[in-house]
Formats: structure tokens, C-alpha cells, sequence
């Protein structure tokens, strides 16, 4: 017999419907509970955002109340130093990269007019200033100005500051003019002897020639003698007058060229006399300086004068030029003994010489001339190998560039 089926049993359908709703039911467990975790999360984060915010906000309140106070702090130091700019006795004048002004002080205004602003600096110096001999210095009317610039940013402008030094000029002629009195006072017993002894030498060849007896070619050498004492005396007076006063300086416009031609022309008589020669060298081309043509000449000469009674028989002075960046400088270079460490200190002084016949104020009144013209007079020398005097004076070229020139 075969053998008996067992019943497969077959779930009901409720049964069936029941498991698919604990089935979506766990998944909405499930999703909710996700759900709730991201909530979680995102309200964690919006509180750690609203911290973030609330210190970022806190921070730049600080910030901004520190820009506020340096703002404040900023025009209070404005303030401040256009108060002090406005009571400042210096002039003050702002030039753009073009040279034209853009602010000037009260200071400025008084000295140079009222309407600045906008005018090329050119300008306002060709209607108002004149150079002075000095570098630096510059003449308004009877007024003596100083002028410094200095960069004031990038773009190429500049900070002009004008000084009032009219006082200190007008102190520092007069102490110049005591100081030569004061020496003048010291040495009066020395001009006594040196003007005693070219009188009475004069008066001696002068009193032979009321003798009646004597012959004609000696009465002719004592009156030359005489008139050459004479003139020598007279050569002392005018170098001792010429010290005590000062050179006054002109406006000449003078070639270095023609002024070196100029004392090599009066030197060449003195030079055929003991055989000599003076080899003039030029370096410096058409350049030209402003000042006292008779002074700088005067000047030139006495130098070469000195350098020629040193000099040899049969030997060669030299005078040359050269430029340096701001100065052209004229030396005399002579071939004779030299002058000694110890006497170089003081051959500038007023009547120091080293000569019988000398007067010892040619140096001195030399390095007045130069020091007037804003130069300088120096001496190179070492014994046995000659001695070289170098004046050194600014050079004066007309006025260009961006500052003076539109």
C-alpha cells in the first residue's frame, strides 16, 4: 500500500498581513529613530553656529571700536599738526610729482605770497628768490632764506621747508668783521713795524735828492727807489683796508675759462723776469660761476704772485680747473721749497708771513673771498716737493629740472 500523504499546512492570509505591518512598522521605528538622531545633530550644530556667530559678533564690535579709536586718534593727530604746521615760523610747502604745490602754511603764504596753491615751484622762485652765494641759501628782498626738500612719497612729490636766517647771516658778517678786527687789534704793533719801514726807507732815498750835488742817474735811482717803497707802502695800506672791511661779492656771471686766461695775461710779465713758466690747464670746460669778477681775480692773482716768489729759476707754475659734482676747483701748483707741517696751520692767519716783504694778509684776504662765495681756500703741501693752493667754489648753473622748470 503506498504511503500516506502528510497535510502541508498553508499560512491564512491574516497571518500573511499581520507580518507585513510589524515589517513597516519596524522600518518607521527605524526611520524615525534616524530621524531624531539628525535632529539631534543639527540642533547641536546650530547652537555651536550660534557661538560661533555671537563671538564672531563680539570680535568685531572690537574691531570696530579699535578702527574708531585710531580714526579719532588719527584726526586728533591731524588736528594737531595742522595746528602746529599753522604756528610753525618755518615755511612749509607740499609739492606733487609735478612740482606744483598742493599745500603751503601761513608761513609759507607770508613769505612767499598768498595764492600758492596750484603754481609750479619754477615759478614762485623765478618771481620771488634769488640764489645766494651760499648752496642752499636763497635772497627774498632784504631777507636771507634757507631751503631744504626732502622725498615725500613714491610718486615723486616733495616736502619744501623754508628757514628765516636773516639774523644768523647778518650775526655771522659781523662777527666774521670783529674776528678781522680783533686780529687787525692784535697786530698792531707788527702793521706799525711793517709800515714804518717802507716810510723810512722812502724818506731816506727822498731826502738825497734835495742834494744838489748829486749826479742825475743817481738822483734817478733813489727817486725809483723811493717811489717803490712808496708804492709798496701803499700796496700794505690797501691790503690792510681790504682785510678790515671784507670783499663785497657781485653778481658777475664769470667763465672759468676767461678768468684763468685772464690772470695768466697778468702774470706773464712777472714771469719773464726770472725765466718761468705757467702751464694753464682747463678741465672744466665752458663752465661758470657767479660772484665778484675783481674779488675772485684779486684772489687768483695773489696766489700766483705767491707761488711765483718761490718759484726757481727757469721753473713751471701750474694752474689748472677742474669739476667735482658740485664745486669747480682752481688749483696753483708751484715747484718751490713746500711749507712745513707745522707752518700750514697758520699761513691762513692774518699777518703771519714767512717773507720780509710780505704783508701776511694775501692768504687771509684770499680765503675771505672764497669762504664769501661760499668756497673754500686749502693748502697741499710737504717740504721739498712745492705746495699746491686749491680754491673751491660752487658752481652756478642756470635753474632746471621738475622743481624749477614748468
Amino acid at each position: 500500500m503506498p504511503p500516506a500523504s502528510v497535510p502541508t499546512a498553508i499560512p491564512s492570509p491574516a497571518l500573511s498581513g499581520n507580518l507585513e505591518k510589524q515589517e513597516k512598522s519596524e522600518e518607521l521605528q527605524r526611520a524615525f529613530s534616524l530621524f531624531n538622531q539628525v535632529s539631534a545633530e543639527l540642533t547641536q550644530a546650530y547652537a555651536v553656529l550660534q557661538q560661533k556667530v555671537a563671538s564672531l559678533t563680539e570680535e568685531l564690535a572690537i574691531a570696530n571700536g579699535e578702527l574708531r579709536r585710531q580714526y579719532l586718534e588719527k584726526e586728533a593727530l591731524s588736528e594737531r599738526l595742522g595746528l602746529l604746521l599753522n604756528a610753525l615760523p618755518a615755511g612749509v610747502v607740499v609739492l606733487d610729482g609735478k612740482a606744483r604745490v598742493t599745500e603751503a602754511n601761513p608761513a609759507a603764504r607770508t613769505f612767499l605770497g598768498e595764492h600758492l596753491e596750484g603754481r609750479h615751484w619754477g615759478e614762485i622762485v623765478r618771481a620771488s628768490l634769488e640764489p645766494a652765494m651760499t648752496p642752499g641759501e636763497w635772497q627774498l628782498g632784504d631777507k636771507r632764506l634757507s631751503l631744504a626738500e626732502s622725498p615725500l612719497d613714491s610718486s615723486g612729490g616733495k616736502l619744501l621747508l623754508l628757514h628765516d636766517i636773516s639774523a644768523a647771516q647778518q650775526m655771522k658778517a659781523e662777527l666774521e668783521r670783529n674776528q678781522r678786527l680783533a686780529a687787525m687789534g692784535e697786530m698792531a704793533a707788527s702793521l706799525a713795524h711793517q709800515l714804518r719801514t717802507p716810510l723810512s726807507t722812502a724818506l731816506l732815498y727822498a731826502g738825497n735828492l734835495g742834494n744838489p750835488d748829486l749826479a742825475a742817474a743817481s738822483r734817478q735811482r733813489f727817486a725809483d727807489k723811493a717811489v717803490t717803497q712808496l708804492r709798496r707802502l701803499e700796496r700794505l695800506i690797501q691790503d690792510v683796508l681790504l682785510f678790515a672791511r671784507g670783499e663785497s661779492i657781485g653778481r658777475d656771471v664769470i667763465a672759468i675759462a676767461d678768468l684763468l686766461q685772464e690772470a695768466a695775461q697778468t702774470l706773464e710779465p712777472l714771469l719773464k723776469s726770472i725765466d718761468a713758466s705757467l702751464v694753464v690747464a682747463n678741465r672744466a670746460g665752458d663752465e661758470k660761476i657767479i660772484g665778484g669778477r675783481k674779488a675772485l681775480f684779486g684772489a687768483l692773482v695773489s696766489l700766483l704772485e705767491n707761488a711765483l716768489q718761490v718759484t726757481p729759476q727757469g721753473g713751471v707754475i701750474s694752474l689748472a680747473a677742474c669739476l667735482k659734482p658740485d664745486s669747480a676747483e682752481i688749483s696753483i701748483t708751484d715747484q718751490g721749497p713746500g711749507i712745513a707741517p707745522e707752518l700750514q696751520s697758520r699761513i691762513f692767519e692774518p699777518f703771519f708771513t714767512t717773507r720780509s716783504q710780505g704783508t701776511g694778509l694775501g692768504l687771509s684776504i684770499a680765503l675771505g673771498i672764497a669762504r664769501a662765495h661760499g668756497g673754500s681756500l686749502a693748502v697741499h703741501s710737504a717740504p721739498g716737493a712745492g705746495a699746491s693752493f686749491i680754491l673751491s667754489l660752487p658752481i652756478r648753473t642756470e635753474m632746471s629740472g621738475s622743481l624749477f622748470s614748468p
